[in-house]
């Protein structure tokens, strides 16, 4: 008997009933306006690519809130808050689950992790806390992705690569694929070809046209660092101009 697939935390995310405020800015980013208006279907890794500013962090942080987790990263139920600057988008959202799908989840904010340690020491689990602040900016990270997604759930991550080296990269990408292998659900958005290269993920491009579909070899962001590593040259005399 071939094996069930297991059930996504997210199926699909789409927009509830309630209308957008006309001058809600998130509304006038393409990439969330077509999740808004079509829908937007997860897979078990589902990886977002683009410039700044194209909506990536935006639908990514909304997912995340609206799945309950902090705005700031943490698990399901975190209340870590320093600055509220998170988007409504996430009030505006309805996730669509699948039978038996896991309700943990964690979400990792590469420009908010600092806060973060700040709160878990000021909050103890029941068992000694990792000293996240003693550590490297990386090996903290990966320290983090370690601790704290283990078990079965939704693994929402913005920008990670932010703290990573190559090697570093290299290593959150194996522990992402034995998430997804293991049955939990990836949504990453990033600026990494190395991390965009998750296996089996569905890579979406985000950009003034909306999200797209696109092979990973094919993203602008592979392009642009194949043609910058085979002639940097071409590109540093532009710099000057």
């Amino acid at each position: 008997m071939p094996s069930r697939t297991p059930a996504l935390a997210v199926r699909r995310v789409r927009a509830d009933d309630r209308p957008v405020p006309p001058d809600a800015w998130f509304a006038r980013v393409p990439a969330v306006a077509q999740v808004l208006r079509d829908g937007w279907d997860l897979a078990p890794a589902t990886v977002l690519v683009g410039e700044n500013g194209a909506g990536k962090s935006t639908l990514v942080e909304a997912l995340a809130v609206a799945f309950g987790m902090g705005a700031e990263g943490g698990s399901t139920g975190a209340r870590n808050v320093t600055r509220e600057s998170e988007s409504a988008l996430w009030q505006h959202l309805l996730l669509e689950r699948e039978a038996g799908a896991p309700r943990r989840g964690f979400f990792l904010r590469a420009e908010t992790m600092h806060g973060f340690y700040t709160y878990l020491e000021d909050n103890p689990g029941r068992g000694p806390e990792t000293a996240f602040h003693e550590m490297s900016h990386g090996e903290s990270f990966l320290a983090l992705t370690q601790d704290r997604m283990r078990q079965r759930g939704l693994y929402v991550l913005d920008e990670p690569e932010s703290a990573l080296s190559f090697t570093g990269s290299l290593a959150l990408l194996a522990h992402l694929r034995g998430l997804v292998a293991a049955g939990s659900q990836v949504v990453l958005s990033t600026h990494s070809p190395v991390l965009a290269a998750l296996p089996s993920a569905r890579v979406l491009e985000v950009g003034e046209w909306g999200l797209r579909e696109s092979a990973w070899e094919d993203t602008d962001l592979v392009l642009s660092w194949r043609g910058f590593l085979g002639g940097p040259e071409r590109y540093l005399r532009h710099l000057d101009g």
